[in-house]
């Protein structure tokens, strides 16, 4: 059902954004809705955090945002979640504990740590979801990020949405490494790769790490396959 609703948010998105009704950029999540959905239905969000990137829509539905607050703030309308200045790239809804939305490709990697580190910091039993796509996973932050991470033990679990495409460019024409799960091991991060077309297999995949996570305080990293439509 959630995955329906974003997709169907998703096309009436698009639909607004060609009739010049939505202003600024509008990415959408058609084609990737099983990663969100499956990823975030393992949490409990009273003590667990998400932290996105920009194509974000999905990630809001999926924590529970109301979708009329979502499409308003893609309106601009002061009623939207970031009361209409934020817009497609900047959901937020403090008390679901979802933090974004983030423009800049890569920036909410730094940012998911430090939400890492306070939890660890306040020893609370949460873990964090930072959601990024292949484009970003070549960005300084991201292997800064993973190195604190790990030499801190922080309970973030870093999911690189690989959609096969950085804007028009295929990612293996941009990475050295063509198995993107294998970039854990240069920080002694456990990393899979992950089917992100079957929401169950993403569901069981977040839930086993999840879990390793409040047990043990390490990060990890999956790389999630899917498809950008």
């Amino acid at each position: 059902r959630m995955m329906l609703l974003i997709r169907r948010f998703e096309e009436k998105a698009g639909q607004m954004y060609g009739l010049q009704k939505i202003g600024g950029f509008c990415h959408l999540y058609i084609g990737q809705e099983a990663v969100a959905v499956g990823a975030i239905a393992t949490l409990d969000l009273a003590k667990d955090y998400v932290v996105a990137a920009y194509r974000d829509h999905g990630h809001a539905l999926a924590c529970g945002m109301d979708p009329r607050g979502v499409m308003a703030e893609l309106f601009g309308k002061a009623t939207g979640c970031s009361k209409g200045k934020g817009g497609s790239m900047h959901m937020f809804d403090a008390e679901r504990h979802f933090f974004g939305g983030n423009g800049i490709v890569g920036g909410q990697i730094p940012v998911a740590t430090g939400v890492g580190l306070k939890i660890r910091y306040n020893r609370e039993d949460g873990v964090v979801l930072c959601f990024f796509g292949d484009g970003a996973i070549h960005q300084g932050a991201f292997h800064e990020s993973m190195n604190m991470a790990r030499i801190w033990n922080l309970p973030v679990i870093y999911i690189c949405e690989n959609n096969q495409y950085g804007m028009g460019t295929d990612w293996r024409r941009v990475s050295a490494v063509h198995d993107l799960a294998k970039m854990g091991a240069a920080y002694d991060i456990p990393g899979r790769q992950v089917n992100g077309m079957d929401v169950l297999e993403v569901y069981e995949a977040v839930k086993e790490v999840a879990a390793a996570a409040r047990k043990e305080g390490r990060p990890s990293f999956l790389e999630i396959r899917t498809y950008r439509y």
